[in-house]
């Protein structure tokens, strides 16, 4: 009995924030939009009809604005909360196509096809991208190999070619037809290989995908590292990079951001330090974590020369790995105060949270108050489960402040159209 072919999809959503951007505005749908970082910075996200126009990825807002107005550029803050929720609905759907699915990242993940009792894995793949637009209403593309790294490229080939309608199946194509394909892409376009790896590629000769499939892995592995030696063996079919259904437990979470404006006082630095650890927590929570140390940082422009610069941090050590909020707000807070100094006028502030355990994992000491611990427990599961249903931010700690001028510019900020009840769309009558 044969052993079937491995066939791994990579799908992804094309221009994601942007297309989420589009999905409740109608009229954009061939509009040119970028979506802009923290503090409306730079540029983050485009729309296909904005990368014709030119304008690289990354760009400052400031200087492209102008060329953008020309051009009739729509921009968006970034909608984390919009971009957040369509994500897990695409990935939910997408589960339904595989047994095995790893999300990758926030729009594209790996599914396992090896065995799929499907006549035709590239109409299988159309099936996944229509109803994906259908059911969510998002673009995506579909690229099917015999490893993760053939699938990413399939995937490349796919966006980079309209008349293949957004799905690329190199399983179904000859070794010869393959390597055509790998031969018409640069080695930069190789999944994991970054530019300082190109540049010591090109030393070998080594300028496209197939000089990459065709090289000697132990000299690759010699000039690189051992990673671009597998990436070798998965161009030529050979899996390597196992899909990984159950993501590694984080090591540290952090939560930072960068203020609209500078900060001097101590109030609002704590009002961001309680608002940054207790999305932190939060996170910590979901991963069903507990952390040992708290470390918090404060930093000032490095900008601004002519000013005097600070840049201090401290970590605090907790008496017991814990996931509480309140627990976590007041370590955070005792740091803060022990590095503020007056005199500075800070850009950024953040906090960490790092020697992580599973939940399951606590080890129980002396003082360990089991009753105390079962009251955080059932408080913080009542502060998620209001904040899931009713919008994060609906139950929050005083000390995040109401009238916060610091908080994080957005001045461009869309509705959150699915978790949100007052910026629900309501179709008008005609």
């Amino acid at each position: 009995m044969s052993v079937p072919k491995r066939a791994i999809a990579l799908v992804d959503c094309n221009s994601f924030y942007a297309s989420c951007e589009r999905l409740f505005r109608p009229n954009l749908k061939e509009r040119p939009v970028v979506v802009l970082s923290n503090n409306d910075g730079c540029i983050v996200a485009r729309s296909p009809e904005v990368k014709a126009l030119g304008i690289p990825n990354g760009s400052p807002w400031f200087k492209a604005k102008a060329l953008a107005e020309r051009h009739g550029v729509v921009a968006f803050s970034s909608n984390y909360t919009l971009y957040a929720d369509l994500s897990n609905r695409v990935m939910s759907l997408l589960s339904t196509f595989s047994p095995e699915q790893e999300v990758y990242s926030i729009d594209e993940c790996f599914l396992d096809l090896t065995g799929i009792k499907a006549a035709d894995l590239t109409e299988y793949g159309r099936t996944i991208k229509e109803r994906v637009k259908r059911d969510i209403g998002l673009p995506v593309c579909v690229g099917i190999g015999a490893s993760k790294t053939l699938s990413k490229l399939a995937n490349h080939i796919a966006k980079k070619n309209p008349a293949l309608g957004g799905v690329m199946n190199l399983n179904a194509l000859a070794e010869g037809e393959v390597d055509e394909l790998l031969a018409l892409l640069p080695v930069d376009d190789v999944w994991g290989v970054g530019s300082r790896i190109a540049g010591r590629l090109r030393r070998l000769g080594i300028k496209s995908a197939l000089d990459l499939k065709r090289a000697r892995s132990e000299e690759v592995r010699a000039l690189t590292s051992v990673v671009t030696g597998r990436t070798v063996a998965e161009l030529n079919g050979i899996e390597c990079i196992s899909l990984e259904e159950v993501l590694p437990r984080k090591k540290q979470i952090m939560c930072s951001r960068s203020f609209s404006r500078r900060v001097g006082g101590l109030p609002e630095l704590e009002e961001s330090v309680v608002q940054y650890m207790t999305r932190a927590a939060e996170k910590l929570r979901a991963e069903g974590s507990l952390a040992k140390l708290v470390h918090v940082y404060l930093r000032t422009n490095r900008f601004k020369r002519d000013e005097p610069q600070y840049k201090p941090g401290v970590t605090v050590p907790l008496a017991n790995h814990s996931d509480d909020t309140i627990l976590l707000v007041r370590a955070a807070l005792f740091g803060l105060r022990r590095i503020y100094r007056p005199g500075f006028l800070f850009q950024k502030a953040g906090v960490m949270l790092s020697e992580l355990v599973a939940r399951d994992e606590r080890q129980p000491t002396l003082f360990n108050d089991g009753e105390a611990i079962a009251r955080s427990r059932s408080l913080m599961e009542a502060l998620d489960a209001v904040n899931t249903l009713m919008g994060s931010g609906t139950v929050r700690l005083l000390g995040e402040g109401i009238d916060k001028g610091w908080d994080m510019k957005r001045g461009l900020l869309s509705p959150r159209y699915t978790t949100r009840m007052e910026d629900i769309p309501i179709a008008k009558a005609i």
